[in-house]
């Protein structure tokens, strides 16, 4: 199997993960990204996580789903997950399926950094 095809930058305690693909749709590319980042909080202890969004166009319920259960083990670990660079159409599934309250969102990189008390990286 492929690496899931993510740009992960550690930044203090806080780690961001940029996606570089546009989409998340089919079940192969899903269970990559999920795999890395469940590794990052299970078997790495990253707590603070930054999931930066901005190349993605497309993205399935799986993919949601993904995002659901990587939350409980952030809060499970009292740590804080931020998505940010969401685009308006993907921020609606999340309102149609009422959960976007049960995420964090910025706009971009620079706002999630502060959340985190970080500056925003140049």
């Amino acid at each position: 199997m492929s690496e899931a095809k993510l740009l992960i930058q550690q930044v203090g305690d806080v780690t961001s993960v940029d996606f570089q693909e546009h989409g998340l749709l089919d079940a192969a590319p899903i269970a990559r990204v999920r795999d890395a980042l469940f590794r990052l909080v299970d078997d790495m202890d990253r707590r603070n996580l930054i999931l930066d969004f901005s190349k993605v166009r497309f993205m399935s319920s799986t993919a949601i789903g993904v995002l659901m259960t990587l939350r409980k083990k952030v809060d499970e670990r009292k740590g804080k997950l931020v998505i940010c660079g969401l685009r308006a159409e993907l921020m609606q599934i999340f309102k149609i399926m009422k959960i976007q309250k049960l995420f964090m969102f910025c706009d971009g990189s620079a706002a999630a950094m502060k959340v985190f008390g970080l500056p925003a990286e140049e």
